[in-house]
């Protein structure tokens, strides 16, 4: 019997970021594709396995899931330099775009044919056959309206298909993924779990447990407002909004590239020049170092009042709210624009979390803690079946 490995991957907006394994294994891809052709051209070809293959993930992806089969790639960081790149865009759903899919493959396909990894799945003849246990989530406004399910099923009835073709290190392999498990868990419960929590899922913030809490999931694309009370996602209180970080990001990189001639390639490039450690909102133009202040403090602060109506609106229905927790990648652009209107304004008791890294990778943690106790779990029951038929065969 083939053994399942367990993979928590959180396909986000801006992201992909994903666990394998005992958590000892992560990626983290942009969520950017691009159309490509078989034979993608590369200077110094004979170097291409020196490089990273997270630089140059290139790949058909064949599956039954997809709008669009058997289709060539650029994915990640090689799909930001082309001129076609894709970003998903404002209004989809995320569980309904061939774009998630593919994210979602080529990153367990990296993991399977890791070297690292060598001898967990069966290879034959570059063909390697591997079997995952997936945790993954969707907003809530997806999972109440019942999508959940359907994208479940996509992935649990098929053999999904990805081939390398000019990738570093990995060209010519390919990886049949098939799913022995899948958990689509709501992303604002997910939050909650991470929040309290901890790998084992034993309780390490008590004071949080009983509490009536908001967390406040800012996306690319939409934003999700769990109401948390007696230990649960609140289905109906709980609110999705098509709102998220992306289509100012689109707006800042526009009016850069009309006022300042400078083109970025990708809403990648202008998360990092809002959050960038040094130099934070400057550009070089021409070799000078250049301040884009005006442009980001105009966009953030008009889509920062928009959040905090959100959060106001939600609070006015759940008047006993304790405190609310900002996450996902888009609160850690947005911070300092609602703690000052939040100063300036309700003086809510609202938090965030100052670690980039557990603010951003806090969806893909909690879907790593709940599968793997659900896998636990179903390994336990396992155990305990085999015990009671080795105890009755001994008995006859």
């Amino acid at each position: 019997m083939t053994k399942s490995r367990i993979a928590a991957v959180d396909v986000g907006n801006d992201s992909l970021k994903a666990l394998f394994g005992k958590a000892d294994a992560e990626y983290y891809i942009p969520n950017v594709i691009a159309r490509d052709i078989e034979d993608r051209p590369v200077i110094g070809i004979e170097e291409l396995n020196e490089k990273d293959p997270l630089d140059g993930i290139h790949i058909r992806v064949h599956s039954p899931a997809l709008a669009e089969n058997n289709v060539i790639y650029r994915v990640g960081n090689l799909a930001t330099k082309a001129d076609n790149a894709t970003e998903l865009d404002p209004g989809s759903s995320k569980s309904e775009e061939d774009q998630t899919l593919v994210m979602l493959f080529a990153a367990l396909a990296l993991d399977a044919v890791n070297e690292e990894n060598a001898g967990l799945f069966k290879t034959n003849n570059q063909v390697t056959e591997a079997t995952y246990t997936l945790g993954t989530g969707l907003p809530l406004r997806e999972v109440k309206e019942g999508k959940d399910v359907g994208y479940r099923s996509q992935l649990l009835s098929s053999v999904h298909q990805v081939e390398f073709l000019v990738t570093p290190k990995h060209q010519g392999k390919k990886v049949n993924i098939k799913f022995d498990e899948v958990k689509v868990y709501p992303e604002g419960f997910a939050a909650y779990i991470n929040l309290v929590m901890d790998k084992d899922l034993n309780i390490i913030n008590r004071d949080l447990i009983d509490k009536q809490i908001l967390i406040q999931d800012i996306g690319g694309l939409s934003t999700d407002i769990a109401v948390i009370r007696n230990r649960n996602v609140d289905d109906d209180k709980a609110q999705g909004f098509n709102l998220g970080v992306s289509e100012s990001l689109e707006q800042i990189r526009e009016e850069i590239r009309s006022k300042h001639g400078v083109e970025l390639d990708s809403r990648r490039d202008v998360v990092d020049i809002l959050t960038k450690k040094n130099d934070r909102n400057h550009i070089m133009v021409k070799g000078s170092r250049t301040s884009v202040h005006d442009i980001t403090d105009r966009i953030l602060l008009e889509l920062a009042k928009k959040q905090y109506r959100h959060l106001r609106n939600v609070w006015a229905k759940n008047s006993q709210t304790e405190i609310c927790y900002f996450v996902g990648g888009g609160a850690m652009v947005l911070k300092d624009y609602l703690k000052t209107l939040n100063n300036n304004l309700d003086g809510y008791n609202i938090d965030f979390f100052e670690d980039e890294k557990e603010s951003i990778w806090m969806m893909a943690n909690a879907y790593y803690k709940l599968v793997s106790d659900n896998a636990r779990k179903q390994q336990a029951a396992e155990d305990r079946k085999k015990k009671e038929s080795e105890k009755k065969a001994v008995k006859n």
